[in-house]
């Protein structure tokens, strides 16, 4: 059974680790860190991406700066508790490590798989150059009754696709994961600089 959950969110990166690691929470007496990963684009710009790192898997106390890591695992989502509302947080939960020379250009270096369902309506818009855009969210089913919830970002046929699936139908996405910042009002005269992750959608079917 938790064999065949695992298939519905398959993630893999390759990149460079950016961060030192930061304690995020425990579980049954098994500690989990944060650490960033800078993942390449094509367009030679990079993606900052949290990943989840057991204690288990990795000696969290090392620096690891500047190393080059491949990550197979899942991207998931829980609420956190902020300013009287929940804050969805993102981050790839590894399940495999392993560390690199370097780049390899031949290699993929960010995946994403998922098979979930539409939790709320498709969000379809189009902006002032006449890019068509649809924002989906995505539930994916987890072991033990949980599940995660995943943005995703759809463009041009895709877009145009996505904005009439139905709340509740089953799709498969294929795509890569993006993180992008921008600039959140937290007060009268207070901004604050946040990073959003989501998935930028290359393929979509819709199952149902």
């Amino acid at each position: 059974m938790a064999d065949k959950i695992i298939e519905n969110n398959q993630v893999s990166i390759l990149g460079q680790i950016a961060s030192p690691f930061t304690f995020s929470h425990q579980v049954f007496g098994e500690g989990f860190y944060l650490v960033d990963v800078l993942v390449k684009r094509l367009s030679e710009s990079e993606d900052r991406i949290p990943v989840m790192v057991s204690e288990r898997l990795l000696d969290v106390t090392q620096d690891y700066e500047g190393e080059y890591i491949e990550i197979s695992g899942q991207f998931r989502s829980y609420n956190r508790h902020e300013e009287k509302k929940n804050r969805l947080v993102l981050s790839v939960f590894a399940r495999e490590i392993s560390f690199v020379e370097q780049e390899d250009n031949s290699v993929k270096t960010n995946q994403i798989f998922l098979d979930g369902y539409i939790c709320k309506p498709p969000v379809y818009r189009k902006t002032p150059l006449g890019r068509e855009i649809a924002d989906l969210l995505i539930a994916v089913n987890r072991p033990y009754g949980k599940s995660d919830y995943i943005p995703c970002i759809c463009w041009g046929r895709n877009a145009r696709y996505a904005s009439a699936f139905q709340v509740g139908g089953h799709v498969l996405v294929w795509g890569r994961i993006q993180s992008r910042e921008y600039v959140k009002k937290i007060g009268e005269n207070e901004t604050e600089k946040r990073t959003a992750y989501e998935v930028s959608v290359s393929k979509l079917e819709y199952v149902d």
